[in-house]
């Protein structure tokens, strides 16, 4: 692989992790309700979760699974399976806090959180057929292993240190007083936007 067209792989890498979604509706949720630690660990088994996407695609499984429609079916209902249980779950997590029992109902471990982290992005199968589309630009008969190592690596670190900053940022003192003061409405928000990415993604 070439200079240039690493460089290429980076910038669509860049745009992917930067898209508003549920990767990022998680990441604001774990920061407001459990901290920057939580954030980050879910930050990373989140991009962990992308890096056996880009693994499987390099070796052809993601485009496997994207020809078998039942298998495509299957993964598409386990993952809006799990968007709509953590969107009913933030939902819930907002009326603990109105009875004043939020740190109870909203606390989770660090473990969860990065459960959480790594199921958005394993749970999704879009997210193969995002890497059928951007590898094979790059991917040919020759590549060397190192350059199929790179592939699967370029994404992972992009969006390991992209959510690492949103988590950083939102982590910022005031930033994170304004958060958990509005938590209610953090978990509201985040919790419409899963459920309605979970109905969106079995009526697409």
């Amino acid at each position: 692989m070439t200079f240039i067209a690493w460089l290429s792989l980076v910038l669509i890498c860049c745009l992917g992790a930067m898209s508003p979604g549920p990767s990022l509706a998680l990441v604001l949720k774990q920061t407001a309700n459990n901290g920057k630690t939580h954030a980050i660990v879910a930050s990373w088994c989140h991009a962990f979760g992308i890096g056996l996407w880009a693994f499987a695609c390099i070796f052809g499984l993601a485009l496997v699974i994207a020809e078998s429609k039942l298998l495509f079916q299957m993964i598409t209902w386990a993952g809006a399976a799990y968007l709509l249980y953590i969107g009913v779950q933030a939902i819930r997590a907002t009326a603990g806090n109105a009875e004043g029992t939020a740190q109870k109902t909203q606390q989770i471990s660090v473990f969860r959180a990065g459960v959480e982290g790594a199921m958005i992005s394993v749970l999704n199968p879009k997210t193969a057929i995002f890497f059928i589309a951007i590898f094979s630009q790059f991917i040919s008969a020759d590549a060397s292993v190192l350059d199929q190592a790179i592939m699967v690596a370029t994404p992972v670190v992009i969006d390991g240190l992209w959510y690492t900053l949103v988590s950083l940022v939102l982590a910022k003192g005031p930033i994170l007083n304004w958060l958990k003061e509005k938590s209610q409405w953090v978990n509201r928000i985040s919790g419409t936007i899963f459920i309605l990415l979970a109905i969106r993604v079995v009526t697409f």
